[in-house]
């Protein structure tokens, strides 16, 4: 997992270099309201690791106005390793493995705020519903957590605004989630419930 966030904050770092046009004039009235997307971190799937982390991601999105984008994000996933544990040598440690895995699925809920240009912040806030499997691969006991990411990044049209990209880095929160099972609650409990400096590359087609 960890070669898959690097991945993905290479990309960003690079994309961020590009010289493309940025967001919307205020006298434009003719952009197109509606997109589908994703995220880059889809394609961390298909590299070759034993945290595999079967993530799917699809989003829909409306501009309201130039400045102003709701939008719902359909997701899933798993990972066997505290969300908090921050990049270093703790970071997918054999000794902080979860003895099993959490699978999610959720939605969120995402609204951003565009500032100058094609910059922009953003909060999506997730209600993400949890099945914990041990190393046996059994079900063990379901949850329910609310995932949080406030982000700040940069949008880039590409080929006459048929498609976006949108480099970013975020902080993740976990502000509330139901009690885990004591296996997995004593290694979560180590780690705080924020997690900064997660990269992020979404990507989208608008309509």
């Amino acid at each position: 997992m960890q070669k898959k966030i690097l991945l993905v904050g290479l990309v960003v770092m690079l994309t961020s270099t590009l010289q493309l046009k940025a967001q919307y004039a205020k006298q434009d009235s003719t952009y197109k309201k509606f997109f589908i997307g994703s995220t880059l971190f889809v394609l961390a799937n298909l590299l070759p690791d034993d945290n595999a982390p079967d993530f799917v991601q699809l989003n829909f999105g409306y501009r309201l106005t130039p400045k102003d984008v709701l939008s719902l994000e359909l997701k899933t996933w798993k990972y066997a390793w505290s969300l908090g544990i921050p990049y270093g040598q703790f970071f997918e440690a054999p000794e902080e493995k979860f003895p099993g895995y959490i699978r999610e699925y959720g939605f969120a809920l995402a609204y951003q705020r565009f500032w100058w240009k094609g910059l922009f912040t953003g909060v999506h806030v997730m209600p993400a519903w949890q099945t914990f499997v041990n190393d046996e691969g059994n079900r063990i006991d379901k949850g329910f957590q609310v995932f949080n990411t406030y982000r700040i990044g940069y949008h880039f049209k590409l080929l006459k605004d048929s498609f976006f990209i949108q480099p970013a880095i975020a902080i993740t929160h976990r502000p509330y989630h139901t009690r885990m099972p004591d296996s997995f609650k004593q290694l979560d409990d180590k780690w705080p419930k924020l997690f900064f400096g997660e990269p992020g590359l979404h990507f989208g087609f608008n309509f």
